[in-house]
């Protein structure tokens, strides 16, 4: 199935890519594998979501936070590719969790991502992964994900 046709069965849009925060690029190709800068989470009015997750934010918030990072992320895919089947392969995710000290379900937040890609990329959306918990990220979001992904 054509990625398009899969994301229009799901219901999902895909944000629009911004221009990067600082000095980077979105995505850097070497040889057939993509890598994408780390993106954070987004609201539907477009804000950024922040707080600690453990304390200020549910798992559950959270797990849609990475959600949304996934389609940012599907959509940096789309910019830089043209054409989502040109994904072979999601290979890595790292996701980080703006959390408590002593939060510990890092990889159930992450899952809002995996998720995704999953439910977007089938068999290819499956990756090895990373969830780790850290003491801050950028402007208070709380999650930050980058992925490694090989390309056609």
């Amino acid at each position: 199935m054509r990625i398009e046709a899969r994301l229009e069965e799901l219901g999902v849009t895909l944000p629009k890519v911004g221009a990067p925060m600082g000095s980077y690029v979105h995505a850097v190709q070497t040889g057939n594998l993509l890598y994408l800068a780390g993106k954070g989470p987004h609201n539907a009015d477009g804000s950024m979501p922040t707080g600690k997750v453990g304390r200020d934010v549910s798992v559950d918030d959270a797990y849609a936070h990475a959600r949304s990072v996934g389609l940012t992320l599907i959509a940096v895919l789309k910019d830089t590719l043209g054409d989502l089947d040109r994904v072979k392969q999601v290979v890595k995710v790292l996701g980080m969790v703006n959390a408590t000290p002593d939060f510990g379900e890092q990889p159930r937040v992450i899952n809002g991502c995996s998720d995704l890609f999953l439910e977007v990329f089938g068999d290819a959306g499956k990756h090895a992964r990373s969830a780790v918990g850290m003491g801050s990220l950028p402007a208070g979001i709380t999650v930050e994900i980058e992925a490694i992904v090989e390309v056609e």
